[in-house]
């Protein structure tokens, strides 16, 4: 898995001389984010080694690198999932990559479901924790020490600064920031009403099919 990370890691390193500080993962519907990214360099995914095209619609497939606000990103246009029938080395082999090509921090959207009865379509939140109910986790299988400890510490794994900074930020444009606990599971059948009744139970406030597998 490593000869893979790296050989990735070292064709994108061909196609920019951008050392990204950030990495952004730009989930179901949110590419048009990219149009934000100055000085950009796009790759699609189909070109690097060992990535994987997106089949789901509103991913696009495209790997960007540049700059925001002076800060230099690289940003995932679409992602693959689980429910697509990539084993879970696949599914995170994007965020390694991007861990090797040295950022710090990252950023990482989805479209979700709401459970909690004070949320609305459309409503911005952000994740505060994660509930696993996939039975999956990618650091399953032998430790890559390259790229972290055998038992990562998860107790936050959202970290409190950026969630208050993400907070400040909405609160300066005017947008009521809302935060909760993110359910994932498998999919792709979306959820029946006992399940919803059991992820409330279980303190879920958003469900979906990705995004814990990446953090």
């Amino acid at each position: 898995m490593l000869q893979k990370i790296d050989e990735a890691a070292q064709y994108l390193r061909t196609k920019t001389a951008i050392t990204p500080e950030i990495g952004i993962v730009l989930g179901s519907g949110l590419g048009i984010y990219v149009d934000q990214i100055e000085e950009s360099v796009t790759i699609p995914y189909q070109d690097i080694p060992h990535f994987h095209r997106t089949t789901v619609e509103g991913h696009e497939g495209r790997l960007i690198f540049g700059k925001v606000r002076g800060k230099s990103v690289v940003a995932l246009s679409g992602r693959v999932h689980a429910y697509e029938g990539y084993p879970m080395e696949d599914v995170v082999l994007p965020i390694r990559v991007m861990a090797l090509l040295g950022i710090k921090t990252l950023f990482v959207t989805n479209a979700s479901g709401g459970i909690n009865p004070d949320y609305h379509p459309g409503d911005l939140v952000m994740i505060e924790d994660h509930i696993n109910l996939s039975g999956r986790n990618p650091l399953v299988g032998p430790n890559l020490n390259q790229l972290g400890p055998r038992f990562p510490d998860m107790s936050e794994a959202y970290p409190r600064d950026l969630r208050e900074k993400i907070k400040a930020a909405g609160a300066k444009n005017g947008i009521t920031m809302k935060s909760g606990v993110y359910c994932w599971l498998l999919g792709p059948t979306y959820e029946t009403p006992a399940e919803i009744r059991m992820l409330s139970k279980l303190g879920g406030d958003l469900v979906g099919m990705s995004t814990v597998p990446e953090v």
